[in-house]
């Protein structure tokens, strides 16, 4: 039985497993570690997770989504076919697309995961992640946070101390931390973030210069054209990774536009972005009182931290190179084997000490008396932000209405001063005997695990009576429905693996085609007419060379699409 790490992505997924004292990350199918996160609908009804999935985004807009992880711990659906699914259903789908490719190289079975979640994910968020692991058939042994995946893997490779502070820069969200490592000990000190910034944004800033440049009305837009339009624009942003101009050409209101866009342009219109990823810099480094000068170290992980903008940020703001040592895109899946390892007691592991912190703060509303008379609620704190984990704190609290028999503990998760303006995370109520306002108070217990399970015992200080609730692993849905969905998903079933290559090839013919015109679009029909019939053909021979051949055609129609 294996202990598995698997990073969760916004733009791709990962499984790993550490063994033979070396971090092996599981290929798919495609001969790739990464797995975009990116669900679809195939023709049979079957679910297609991946790079297929991905290249029907732009030519079957209705029977694919990506990005969902930006809804996790939201109730927000999309509809595939004759189904609509919440965002932890179709991460199950890639969960167990991962699962598969792990069993195909290793043939043996899962005990249970290490799966790493952004660090401010907020509770809703990280139920929604343990759920999608439940969905899937998996058992989640914990919950990892990035940055501190991030750090786990550099250190061990380094095999330094220092402080170190990780600017983690997904497809969907960022995240900072300040980790502390000595002797073993790897401490965060701490967190924060945003989890609606991250890659995805960039990319919408230069859909939208291209669109404006170009003249085009982005409310006249078909929802197939948006997606290719989108689909180049990544594409673009990541050329402009390396080059100063791209070239660019796709076809939107029966017109091919066509331009050149320079790196400057496209940095000039993200100043806002960059604005945005300040704060969360500024907030952890004011939460730990270190200096930008008592940090050893500046380690970059996410995809998004490849774009020249980001890294020149980060060295203008903190006077030095960052790390980028280890694949910016690998490094959260390679901490989340480690932690799995450590799990596991790996014998080949050296011992290692993790401590976390909780990355908001957890309270509950209280009533109190303004100078007016009047009263109002607000949020009243037991464990802040930062506080390293596991932790326990209480507080007692007074009754506030004259003989009121009971007390209604509502808590909260977030910063503001209004409760309203928090993250509800539920109740409970204690009963109290009838006594004047004042006389009567309450024990208040909040007890937060590494998990982000927060346990809360109210106990009234007269007569002893407990009520104890625990806030954990449950999303909004109910465990009725919970067990229904997972029976309907247990019976949707994954495409196929031995297709996969034929699969990819095809609906990137398909995504080509919504992008050309005139005589390549049916130059292009009768290519994927003929490589369709040689693929269906049961006795066909030479199907790896008709692959290839197949391939370097459709290569010829993209080519020119990013000359710089």
């Amino acid at each position: 039985m294996a202990i598995i790490g698997i990073d969760l992505g916004t733009t791709n997924s990962l499984v790993g497993v550490y063994r033979d004292s070396s971090i092996e990350l599981v290929r798919n199918s495609l001969g790739s570690v990464l797995t975009p996160s990116v669900v679809a609908l195939s023709d049979d009804g079957d679910i297609i997770v991946g790079q297929t999935a991905k290249e029907m985004v732009s030519a079957r807009p209705d029977l694919a989504v990506s990005s969902f992880k930006r809804w996790m711990g939201s109730d927000k659906t999309t509809a595939l076919g004759r189904n609509s699914f919440r965002a932890e259903e179709l991460s199950a789908f890639v969960l167990r697309s991962l699962i598969g490719d792990f069993k195909d190289k290793f043939n043996e079975p899962i005990d249970e995961i290490v799966i790493s979640c952004p660090a401010y994910f907020n509770d809703p968020q990280r139920k929604a992640t343990i759920n999608a692991a439940k969905l899937a058939g998996l058992t989640v042994e914990r919950l990892v946070n990035e940055p501190t995946a991030a750090v786990l893997a550099y250190g061990l490779e380094m095999r330094t101390e220092g402080k170190f502070l990780v600017f983690d820069l997904g497809g969907g969200t960022f995240d900072v931390s300040i980790l502390d490592k000595y002797d073993g000990l790897f401490e965060v000190r701490a967190t924060a973030g945003d989890s609606h910034l991250g890659g995805d944004d960039f990319t919408s800033i230069l859909t939208n210069l291209l669109l404006t440049r170009n003249g085009l009305d982005a409310g006249g837009l078909e929802d197939g054209e948006r997606r290719r339009i989108w689909r180049s624009a990544d594409d673009m942003k990541t050329a402009l990774t390396t080059q100063q101009s791209v070239n660019y050409a796709f076809t939107a209101q029966g017109r091919i536009v066509e331009g050149v866009l320079e790196r400057e342009e496209f940095e000039t219109e993200c100043a806002g972005l960059l604005r945005r990823l300040r704060a969360p810099l500024e907030r952890t480094i004011r939460d730990t009182s270190l200096s930008i000068d008592d940090l050893d170290a500046i380690v970059l992980v996410g995809g998004a931290t490849r774009m020249p903008m980001v890294r020149s940020l980060v060295a203008r703001l903190f006077g030095k190179l960052p790390f980028v040592n280890i694949n910016p895109d690998e490094v959260v899946c390679k901490g989340a084997a480690i932690q799995a390892a450590l799990k596991a007691r790996d014998q080949s592991i050296e011992d290692v000490v993790m401590t976390d912190v909780c990355p908001f703060t957890l309270g509950i509303s209280i009533s109190r008396e303004r100078q007016d008379r009047r009263r109002e609620q607000i949020m009243s704190p037991l464990i802040e932000r930062n506080a390293v984990i596991p932790i326990s704190r209480n507080d007692t609290f007074m009754t506030v209405d004259d003989y009121q028999t009971r007390i209604k503990v509502d808590v909260f998760q977030g910063e503001n001063l209004r409760p309203s303006d928090n993250v509800f995370i539920g109740d409970l109520t204690v009963e109290v005997p009838r006594k004047p306002a004042g006389e009567e108070s309450v024990d208040v217990r909040f007890t937060y695990d590494i998990n982000g399970a927060l346990e809360v015992i109210v106990r009234s200080e007269t007569t002893g009576k407990t009520e104890r609730a625990v806030f954990s692993n449950n999303s909004g849905l109910s465990e009725a429905e919970f067990d229904k969905r997972f029976k309907q998903l247990e019976k949707i079933k994954l495409a196929p693996r031995e297709q996969e290559e034929n699969r990819v090839l095809i609906m990137r013919a398909e995504r080509i085609y919504t992008e050309l015109l005139g005589p390549d679009r049916q130059l292009l029909a009768d290519a994927i007419s003929r490589f369709s019939s040689i693929i269906e053909d049961q006795h066909a021979v030479g199907l790896e060379s008709e692959r290839e051949n197949f391939s370097r055609f459709l290569d010829e129609f993209e080519r020119f699409t990013f000359d710089g």
